[in-house]
């Protein structure tokens, strides 16, 4: 049985659409995502949106109920806690583990600051920001760890993206921060000893831990996409 390439195009292109809109916020956590609704919107049928809505699922963006409506995925504090928790495990050991390998070559994490600075939102900000640490995950050569941080990605860019949009509204340039912290990580891989990379990397993933109690409570609706 071959797929229909139009089907597929439509499909590729609802999960592109509404993985961006939840992403920047223009959908808020814990709206319902009707099919009915979402497919007159975009202006496909239910097949497109109901295969979407599967896909976003499986990536974390979106949620089931126990009735089978489709819900933004709304993450708690507990579940921050638990992703900061498991960050703190995994990426101070990949940092350790990818040390020689990005001391030898960092070009790729170079490439992804620049991308950074040129970037034009706070969406395309969030996501250069988790590649850039997807890049030294790769480069730690331990599969399964790279694997366990993929399952976790989708969650981990709703809340980046989440705390990155709060920051921005503090008027505090997320950009040049991140910018700034991602810089001081590639200078430790090319410089000091493993070791003090996975000191370093330790010490950028509590910093992360520490942006939520210091940011006020914010309606979804008033966070920019700037």
């Amino acid at each position: 049985m071959t797929t229909n390439p139009a089907y597929t195009s439509r499909t590729d292109q609802t999960i592109s659409l509404l993985r961006k809109e939840i992403l920047s916020g223009q959908i808020e956590p814990g709206n319902l995502l009707a099919e009915s609704a979402v497919a007159v919107r975009l202006g496909v049928s239910r097949m497109p949106v109901r295969e979407a809505l599967f896909t976003l699922e499986r990536e974390g963006f979106v949620e089931f109920s126990g009735t089978g409506r489709a819900f933004v995925k709304a993450l708690s504090p507990q579940d921050f806690e638990e992703l900061y928790k498991l960050r703190l495990l995994m990426e101070p050991l990949a940092a350790r583990l990818a040390s020689s390998s990005l001391k030898a070559d960092a070009s790729l994490l170079e490439k992804n600051i620049k991308d950074t600075g040129r970037a034009k939102n706070m969406l395309d900000v969030t996501r250069l920001d988790l590649e850039f640490h997807e890049i030294i995950l790769e480069a730690s050569g331990n599969g399964r760890l790279l694997k366990l941080w993929r399952s976790l990605r989708g969650e981990l860019e709703l809340w980046l993206g989440r705390l990155h949009r709060r920051h921005q509204v503090q008027k505090l340039d997320t950009r040049a921060e991140t910018i700034r912290s991602h810089r001081t990580i590639v200078d430790c891989f090319k410089q000091q000893t493993p070791d003090a990379c996975e000191a370093l990397m330790r010490k950028h993933i509590t910093g992360w831990r520490e942006w939520l109690p210091a940011l006020p409570a914010l309606p979804e609706s008033e966070w920019s996409d700037q």
